[in-house]
């Protein structure tokens, strides 16, 4: 049956990763797929994951089914980490959440509730947005439309075109949003912003979907909900997609959340009944290790106290190879100003650099780099900083 079908092109991360495996040099780095490295190079196991897992395997009696929506305390534990546990989402219950696997999943879980009842809408992206959004949003039958958000001159928000072209946005149509360190441009909004777009929503009666996929990332847990919270007080409709592969490190064991926020809660209560049935015919119940390890660390003081610390090392070690990478574009002398990268929040940076320098990058010097110029910050280490920044300044030359 395949004989007359071409291969499908690899995807543009994953295939470079792949490509990335394959490479012999040992000097070779890569600065392409968004997965957290530490100083060594490697994607650490949490020391409160590890802490967590001893004790599910101490104590779990069952690998019996979950329910389709996943675990009910899984569940409490995500909203109370994405809206704030006083938050008046939780305390009205007009909020309903399923544990879905992973980011990915939670995108089109929600994706296909939305087509489900409002097919003709069309979904609305940043430009330029994380490329699976257009994959995911698109195979859910949307036809993609795109709003103004980086500015390549400024290399900063280009809030005034944002504006402009969401207030353009027909009312039931879906507009996706980067709640904190955008993907890819690391470039975010303020709370005066947000809250700008939040009343741009309610007057023209579009749907936000939150991409959540990196609290904590920014500036921390309370401080990265801030374009939740703005969406929860204008009592709106709206999606929040999140994920615990970032935050957790659990990316293999495809951890995330759809939350379906409503102005009341009988609203919930018709949005979950619905949610159980496209899950139901998609992947009928979620993978639960993740979902147990993740609860047990949020409900369990010591275990929330040592995540929150390592999750603030993890931050503070992209900041840091933020600083080391200006510092070192500085010293090589290599023309432009770079302090632009220090801005931004995440792991992830529009660099600047152009495909000529991605693709001399990647032939001279083994440094693998998305199309387009966007790195991931994570893939810097102490011993590898300064061949990138001079390999950089040989390729700019």
């Amino acid at each position: 049956m395949w004989k007359s079908v071409q291969p499908a092109p690899p995807d543009s991360i994953l295939g470079l990763t792949e490509e990335f495996k394959k490479d012999q040099n040992p000097q070779k780095v890569n600065l392409g797929v968004g997965v957290y490295k530490d100083d060594a190079g490697n994607t650490p196991v949490l020391r409160c994951v590890k802490a967590a897992e001893k004790l599910l395997l101490e104590t779990q009696s069952s690998k019996s089914y979950l329910p389709i929506s996943g675990d009910p305390a899984y569940a409490a534990a995500v909203q109370r980490l994405i809206f704030g546990a006083k938050s008046d989402v939780l305390s009205s219950r007009r909020a309903v959440t399923i544990h879905a696997p992973g980011g990915t999943g939670a995108l089109r879980v929600g994706a296909d509730l939305i087509h489900k009842f409002n097919g003709d809408a069309k979904v609305w992206v940043s430009s330029p947005t994380w490329a699976n959004h257009n994959g995911i949003f698109g195979a859910a039958g949307f036809q993609i439309s795109r709003y103004g958000y980086y500015d390549a001159t400024t290399k900063g928000l280009d809030f005034n075109r944002m504006i402009e072209d969401l207030e353009k946005v027909p009312a039931g149509d879906v507009v996706v949003l980067h709640a904190c360190c955008h993907n890819p441009s690391g470039v975010d909004l303020d709370g005066p912003q947000w809250q700008q777009i939040a009343e741009v929503a309610v007057g023209k009666g579009w749907l936000p979907f939150l991409d959540f996929a990196y609290q904590g990332f920014g500036d921390g847990v309370d401080e990265d909900r801030i374009a939740v919270e703005q969406f929860a007080a204008a009592g709106v409709d709206f999606f929040v997609a999140s994920s615990f592969s970032k935050n957790f490190g659990l990316y293999n064991e495809r951890t995330g959340a759809i939350t379906v926020v409503t102005p009341a809660k009988n609203d919930a209560e018709v949005a979950m009944s619905h949610l159980k049935t496209v899950v139901r015919t998609n992947y009928s119940n979620p993978p639960a290790h993740g979902g147990f390890v993740a609860t047990m660390i949020l409900d369990t003081p010591d275990l929330r106290t040592m995540w929150l610390e390592e999750l603030s090392s993890m931050r503070d070690r992209i900041v840091d190879m933020r600083r080391s990478l200006v510092a070192g574009l500085v010293a090589q002398g290599v023309d432009g100003d770079f302090s632009f990268i220090e801005k931004q929040r995440g792991m992830f940076s529009f660099s600047g650099w152009s495909d000529d320098v991605v693709v001399s990058l990647r032939k001279n010097n083994n440094i693998y780099i998305v199309g387009g110029g966007r790195i991931n910050l994570a893939g810097l280490t102490t011993s590898n900083i300064d061949y990138v920044v001079q390999s950089v300044a040989a390729a700019m030359k």
